[in-house]
């Protein structure tokens, strides 16, 4: 059964079809790309997925829970996280602060705990210290733990981001256009970076993205998105070498 499984999802915005029949299959542990050229709705079925919209049309399930139309807080705890094409950080937090935001799906105490400093919310809260510092070591990010996350640099924002969406300890992460702003160095570290975070977090990932080196570099398969629906889907290169991807995104 394949972690993810989208079949006829869509959603209308007045009069337009942003997003019409999308079907998509994701197996656990694969690195799955979403392409198409800007406006193709490639957002919009992040959106959909996260519950951000909610789809006139279709389902989702994942690992066997249909999350279809669901609030986002729900998605997010049944094991769906994301980034974002602008980054979204707490900017005035710190880094530190700004994982620990992620770890409150699975560490909880009472109001009560929090308001009197009381030992469950202790413990908690150096918990949540100890698990923090574990993912910031594993993005090379501990030693600016205790820096306002506005003051990184862009590169290391962007894994800062993905530290916090793990941290909620999904099944599925979705990277929407990681790669945006980044410089050819920074891509060839963030590539390396996914593919360390699919091989030693068993994770399953679906990414949003344009720059071709780097998801011909990493995808396994692809769907191509056109108008808001399915051009072309399979494996990378067969997809990147048909004719119609060719003419409608690459513009050769």
């Amino acid at each position: 059964m394949a972690l993810l499984d989208v079949k006829n999802l869509g959603i209308s915005f007045g009069g337009l079809r942003a997003v019409n029949a999308f079907d998509i299959s994701i197996e656990k542990e694969e690195l799955y790309g979403l392409i198409g050229p800007n406006g193709a709705g490639k957002t919009t079925v992040f959106n959909l997925l996260t519950g951000v919209y909610r789809p006139d049309s279709g389902k989702a399930v994942l690992d066997g829970v249909d999350i279809t139309g669901k609030k986002t807080i729900d998605i997010c705890k049944a094991g769906v996280a994301r980034t974002f094409q602008n980054i979204r950080l707490f900017k005035k937090l710190s880094v530190l602060d700004n994982v620990k935001a992620g770890l409150h799906n699975k560490h909880h105490y009472s109001a009560l705990s929090g308001i009197f400093r009381l030992p469950a919310y202790r413990r908690v809260e150096r918990e949540m210290d100890e698990r923090a510092m574990e993912l910031l070591k594993v993005f090379g990010l501990e030693e600016a733990a205790h820096v306002e996350a506005d003051n990184l640099p862009y590169g290391q924002q962007r894994r800062l981001e993905i530290a916090r969406a793990l941290a909620t300890e999904p099944k599925l992460l979705l990277l929407d256009e990681p790669a945006a702003g980044m410089n050819p160095n920074e891509t060839g570290e963030l590539m390396e970076m996914i593919q360390f975070v699919r091989e030693n977090f068993h994770m399953t990932i679906l990414l949003i993205e344009h720059d071709m080196k780097l998801v011909s570099g990493i995808c396994e398969k692809l769907t191509v998105l056109n108008f808001g629906e399915v051009l072309a889907q399979g494996k990378t290169s067969d997809v990147l070498n048909d004719p119609q991807v060719i003419t409608a995104y690459l513009g050769e």
